[in-house]
């Protein structure tokens, strides 16, 4: 799939709702093979949040998680909150009233969380490095797990926070940072697909990752119903198998199947430390070093990063 695609472009124009892992990877082949496409995200910059934490108690790291979608994607990338999809017209709505047409649709809106661990708003680069750096200067504090968290100031020193547990005893604070994981982004088609959702929020989808009744809508990363752990790693392979999708419906031949396969990941515990399993296979704490814990596989600009290897259905992202 590295070289172009010799077919009639003119009909095709394909929409990624969404830019992280997934959907910066299936851009990237898109772009290479030359089909229209746009891809359109809140920020302005794709936002490596696999180093967020570290970027958020090391003074000058954020920037280095932050990369512009424009840089690599030029024209074909579009700024802006999606609100809705129209499947009568096929267009996805954005909140500035725009319509964006496709004629294939791939959702990539992965997964939502509270800052520092996702950083999902609508934001230029600069400001979410500030918000990074503005974190850095916030004294460090180790909680539990509290029952009063809605009405709590969260990532923001106070002289007084007054925490209270699920036990009902009360903790006396400075800093509250959130850590209670994270949840599907189905914001932005929620109102679609709403009989097409799983208890989660995934959309569920058929073995060729389009979504259940829709042969020219995929969905891929967090935001698909794949039994398997919600990974960048895994993300990047569905994207692989959509774009071929998008091309081989187009060209009338066989559709590609995704196969969850074995877990790969590298789990870096500071710079100097980390575990990992590749295909089932241990792998040691040098390895997890080099390879990720020293600088957490932050990519260089521009994208798509090296690591991402998105025409390369084999090669993992650690």
């Amino acid at each position: 799939m590295g070289s172009q695609v010799s077919m009639d472009t003119g009909a095709l124009h394909v929409v990624i709702v969404g830019g992280g892992f997934g959907g910066i990877a299936a851009a990237s082949q898109l772009q290479a093979l030359n089909i229209p496409f746009v891809l359109v995200d809140m920020k302005d910059s794709f936002h490596h949040n696999v180093a967020a934490l570290r970027a958020s108690v090391e003074s000058g790291f954020a920037k280095k998680t932050f990369i512009s979608y424009s840089v690599t994607f030029k024209e074909n990338f579009r700024q802006g909150l999606v609100v809705g999809i129209d499947l009568k017209n096929q267009t996805v709505l954005l909140e500035d009233g725009q319509a964006l047409p496709f004629s294939h649709l791939i959702l990539a809106t992965g997964s939502t969380g509270l800052f520092p661990g996702k950083f999902n708003q609508v934001s230029s680069q600069q400001m979410a490095i500030q918000a990074y750096e503005d974190m850095v200067t916030q004294p460090p504090l180790t909680g539990e797990r509290v029952s009063n968290l809605e009405a709590l100031p969260v990532n923001e020193y106070c002289e007084c926070i007054k925490v209270q547990t699920d036990k009902g005893t009360e903790v006396a604070a400075n800093l509250v940072i959130v850590c209670n994981g994270i949840k599907i982004n189905s914001a932005a088609y929620r109102s679609a697909f709403g009989d097409r959702l799983a208890g989660n929020g995934a959309l569920r989808v058929n073995e060729y990752l389009q979504v259940e009744g829709y042969s020219h809508i995929y969905a891929i990363g967090d935001c698909a119903d794949v039994r398997e752990p919600k990974m960048a790693y895994h993300a990047s392979l569905h994207a692989n198998v959509a774009v071929a999708n998008i091309v081989n419906s187009m060209k009338q031949r066989p559709l590609k199947t995704y196969k969850p396969g074995s877990l790969t990941f590298l789990l870096a515990m500071g710079r100097n430390d980390g575990v990992g399993q590749i295909s089932g296979f241990y792998v040691g704490r040098l390895m997890v070093r080099l390879a990720k814990s020293r600088d957490l596989l932050l990519p260089s600009a521009p994208l798509p990063s090296p690591f991402l290897s998105p025409c390369k259905d084999k090669t993992p992202l650690l």
